[in-house]
């Protein structure tokens, strides 16, 4: 029971609305010293990755959409206290960015995944209309290999009916089912804060160094 006790006292101290810009860095080299935990946002460039952000934060300015979706290619972090960060990657898959581009941020995202001990957690987003891209499964691959959690969003769910999204929900999960240890996955819809709770509850869970990991996902 105290054990219960203690674990709610500490989700209780993280307030994502108290988020702020700590830096940005081009590479892994020049990010924040590796201590404490973070989680990290990826996504395909359009995917809903700042809003969703923003929408966690309740700070629509906290991460800055670019008006040449792929240009922005920083990975920004946003602190939440002294030992715990939120980390916008960049956005993946946008077919005017030149191949030498593409080549350096999977060098760098790579790296990152298998390399950054504070990570504890990676949120990866995808457009409930068109998930599972290529690059999408390269980034599960990338974190399976690094035994990282992977928490899937599939966001703008209100573009779709409640019927077709709960079904690409669960033909999302049955693909992925390989992967069932370390992936979860939920609906998602900034614009009507749907799912927001839940991934709430990941993120602090992950912060929080708590060994658990969520299972049963609440669906919107």
């Amino acid at each position: 029971m105290q054990e219960n006790t203690d674990k709610s006292s500490r989700l209780a101290t993280i307030n994502f609305r108290r988020a702020e810009f700590l830096q940005s860095a081009s590479a892994i080299d020049n990010a924040p010293p590796d201590q404490g935990s973070e989680v990290a946002f990826a996504g395909r460039s359009n995917a809903g990755k700042s809003s969703a952000i923003n929408t966690l934060t309740e700070n629509k300015k906290l991460a800055r959409t670019s008006k040449t979706p792929g240009r922005t290619q920083l990975i920004n972090f946003f602190s939440l206290s002294d030992n715990q960060r939120l980390v916008d990657l960049p956005g993946y898959g946008f077919a005017k960015v030149p191949l030498a581009m593409k080549r350096r941020w999977n060098e760098h995202m790579e790296r990152y995944l298998q390399t950054r001990q504070s990570l504890r957690g990676l949120v990866l987003l995808m457009d409930i209309r068109h998930p599972l891209t290529e690059q999408d499964q390269q980034m599960i691959h990338w974190s399976a290999s690094a035994g990282m959690p992977v928490h899937i969003l599939l966001t703008k769910a209100d573009k779709l009916k409640r019927g077709p999204a709960s079904a690409t929900l669960h033909k999302v999960r049955a693909a992925l089912s390989e992967f069932e240890d370390l992936i979860s996955v939920q609906l998602f819809s900034a614009l009507k804060r749907d799912g927001l709770s839940t991934l709430e509850r990941q993120l602090k869970l992950w912060l929080t160094d708590d060994s658990v990991f969520e299972e049963e996902i609440e669906s919107v």
